[in-house]
């Protein structure tokens, strides 16, 4: 089985202290600490048991800078077999829609059974895998948090709402976002680092993939970033269960609650 996983480069929350910038438009990014983004690692960790399973391989493409090749080769250390960056300055800015026709085009050029991406991979919208999908007409599923092959097809479950699991068989070539919590994702130690430190990553920039995108070509445009204001914190009653009850439904009468 041929799997593409897309993959993203992202400032690691764990490791950085998010502030705005002095425009206001964006965070502040000198000196941050990347990443790859969380919910792609489950799918790279995912296409390759399947591939272990089945047969077949698996391939990590990335949009980004000469830096997010650094994203490629840690998801080829853990077990990808082939990388493909595209990297042009005419992409910065793209939105979803941008961001999927350039995937659209890498697609294309391969032939790929199956194509995963994370259910949030880009800046939350959750948007690039429907949108994908969509463009290459097959068809999709979202917040994928189990998975089983099987002849053309795979057997998928579902995060939806109210904790329940939904169940469904999907045709192959299809589209999957995949969510965190399907698998757990192995470690990658530096000797698998350094095996893949000298291999060659094709890139492709928007020549070759005939894509306009952009930030000139986005039809949704970041205009603002701000943090919200932090309110005066919660209250916290004492004393028995019967008069914590007591003064709870006090509080809420006199804020208009019951």
């Amino acid at each position: 089985m041929e799997i593409l996983v897309c993959v993203k480069r992202v400032p690691d929350s764990a490791e950085n202290e998010i502030e705005m910038n002095s425009a206001g438009n964006d965070i502040e990014r000198d000196d941050l600490v990347y990443s790859v983004n969380e919910w792609d690692n489950y799918a790279v960790e995912e296409a390759i048991q399947i591939v272990d399973k089945v047969g077949g391989s698996v391939t990590v493409v990335t949009v980004g800078d000469e830096e997010a090749d650094e994203v490629l080769r840690r998801e080829m250390a853990m077990g990808a077999e082939k990388g493909i960056l595209v990297n042009d300055e005419d992409y910065e800015g793209s939105d979803a829609k941008g961001i999927a026709s350039i995937l659209k085009s890498v697609v294309e050029k391969g032939s790929y059974d199956l194509i995963m991406t994370g259910a949030q991979g880009d800046e939350g919208y959750g948007a690039v895998g429907g949108m994908l999908a969509a463009m290459l007409d097959m068809p999709y599923a979202s917040l994928v948090n189990k998975l089983e092959t099987g002849d053309g097809k795979l057997t998928i479950g579902r995060e939806i709402e109210g904790g329940n699991q939904e169940m469904n068989e999907i045709n192959m070539p299809c589209v999957l976002s995949i969510q965190t919590g399907i698998n757990e994702p192995r470690y990658v130690g530096i000797r698998g680092i350094r095996k893949v430190a000298s291999v060659e990553i094709p890139e492709f920039d928007a020549d070759a993939l005939g894509v306009a995108a952009g930030v000139d070509n986005a039809k949704v445009k970041k205009v603002d970033y701000f943090i919200p204001e932090t309110g005066d914190g919660a209250e916290m009653l004492t004393g028995s269960t019967e008069e914590i009850i007591e003064k709870l439904i006090e509080l809420l009468k006199a804020n208009g609650g019951l």
